[in-house]
């Protein structure tokens, strides 16, 4: 813990970067050298920040868009980035996942896609212990590389404060990349070559994939042949970047004022959120989030009640606006059907804007006879489905959906298309927190969203 808590109520009429500091701050690292943190803090507050308040305002534009069906957010990366992963293949690699995704469901849903990435700052991870045990001896847990590192040893277990620097260097690296792929020409289907499938293993997948690519190449080049003029912004492509906004110092440095009102916006990322372990309305987290500008996810599951959901937006977004607040639903597939159709009454009854969307990683976590951590895509495919399913019910709207995945060729998650059993998850699996789809696995989940959509149309016309 960084800060002994006070009761909301203390604090609830004044804001500022740091009010936070005044609640009980969970999931915080222990710093043994707090002058050091400090002169981390100040540091990064000369630093230049990493997205600008205009990229933010249009994102939550978006997401506010996506709230009453006329978009569909893609969010999805990594578990917990790695310094020593910021290299441009693994970074293009998983574009590319997220781009091929999202072109299966601009084609099969019809609408734009919103994509952000759980990229450029998705350092930190909240853990269910603060110590860990090995042969005999507790070190501090693995909290990300943003804190310390996961070899198992004093020093690396050890949280770092300059380690923020680290975070905050490899940050801008990454955004610096990715905005040159989505600018140069990293996107465009005239380009082929940017857009193979060599990941992909199953042939179904691949035949099915590349018939949208040939159905919508056919299509650009008959609109060129009949108008004078090329087809703009078709090999441009925009990424939002998100990370769950854990590490309170480090959120602080990137909170500044900006416009002739003086909003705060945290320049660290366009989209942060906050998980199940820290969204207490009493907390540090929820009140450092309720001050700044930025859309804000909120990851919700079992144990909220609607009323305490109801309480939590209030005290967020007293204003209700469109675009501030997307639901993260993370229930697991035998759950969500008990589970989710109180809190979307709730929100009804209530009349609040919110963005709903599927979690459909985080409930479904298990650990197998090895010992290994894994989830299995027939029950992320089936939380996801079920969540289509509860929102039709209520006359609601799933929005969005937010996965854990990677470009790269692991065996994390059992199942898809590829058949992964038990004993291929120790052929590689890379992860050092959570299990994350593979490539496959990804895009055979975008083509499982497009069909429930269509058949929930034909259900409905029918």
């Amino acid at each position: 813990m960084l800060v002994a808590s006070s009761s909301s109520s203390e604090s609830s009429s004044t804001w500022s970067k740091n009010s936070w500091r005044g609640f009980e701050a969970e999931q915080q690292p222990s710093f043994e050298d707090e002058v050091q943190l400090g002169e981390v803090i100040h540091e990064l507050e000369q630093k230049p920040p990493l997205v600008t308040p205009w990229e933010i305002d249009r994102l939550a534009q978006q997401l506010a868009a996506a709230s009453e069906g006329k978009r569909f957010l893609l969010q999805g990366g990594d578990c917990a980035e790695r310094f020593n992963e910021c290299k441009p293949e693994i970074i293009s690699n998983r574009l590319k996942v997220l781009l091929q995704m999202s072109l299966v469901l601009v084609y099969g849903l019809r609408l734009p896609v919103v994509r952000v990435g759980r990229f450029a700052g998705q350092y930190a991870k909240p853990r269910s212990s603060d110590m860990e045990e090995s042969n005999g001896e507790i070190l501090p847990s693995y909290r990300g590389d943003i804190v310390n590192a996961p070899e198992f040893g004093r020093q690396a277990r050890r949280p770092a404060p300059r380690r923020m620097i680290q975070a905050y260097e490899h940050s801008a690296m990454s955004l610096n990349y990715i905005r040159a792929l989505g600018e140069g020409g990293f996107a465009d289907l005239r380009h082929p070559e940017n857009w193979n499938l060599g990941f992909v293993q199953h042939d179904s997948l691949r035949s099915e994939y590349q018939g949208i690519v040939d159905s919508i190449l056919e299509a650009l080049q008959f609109m060129e042949a009949v108008s004078s003029n090329p087809i703009g912004d078709v090999d441009r492509v925009s990424f939002y970047s998100s990370h769950e906004a854990l590490l309170l110092p480090y959120e602080e440095a990137f909170t500044r004022m900006e416009g002739k009102e003086g909003a705060s916006y945290n320049l660290s990322t366009h989209f942060p959120w906050i998980g199940k372990r820290t969204n207490n309305i009493d907390g540090a987290h929820v009140e450092y989030i309720r001050g700044i500008q930025n859309p804000i996810g909120i990851k919700v599951g079992p144990g909220m009640t609607g009323p305490e959901l109801v309480a939590l937006l209030q005290r967020i977004n007293p204003d209700n606006r469109p675009g501030r607040i997307t639901l993260i639903t993370r229930f697991g597939a035998t759950s969500i059907a008990e589970g989710l159709p109180p809190l979307i009454r709730a929100i009804q009854q209530e009349g609040l804007n919110v963005l709903w969307t599927c979690d459909p990683m985080h409930g479904n976590t298990e650990t197998v006879s090895n010992g290994i951590k894994t989830r299995r895509f027939k029950n992320i495919l089936s939380e996801l489905e079920q969540a289509f399913d509860v929102h039709a019910a209520c006359n609601s709207i799933l929005g969005g959906v937010h996965l854990e995945l990677t470009g790269e060729d692991v065996t994390e998650c059992l199942g898809g298309a590829g058949g992964l059993c038990e004993s291929d998850l120790s052929r590689a699996y890379q992860s050092e927190v959570d299990p994350r789809l593979n490539g496959e696995q990804a895009l055979e989940l975008a083509f499982a969203i497009v069909r429930k959509q269509r058949a929930m149309r034909l259900e409905k016309l029918g």
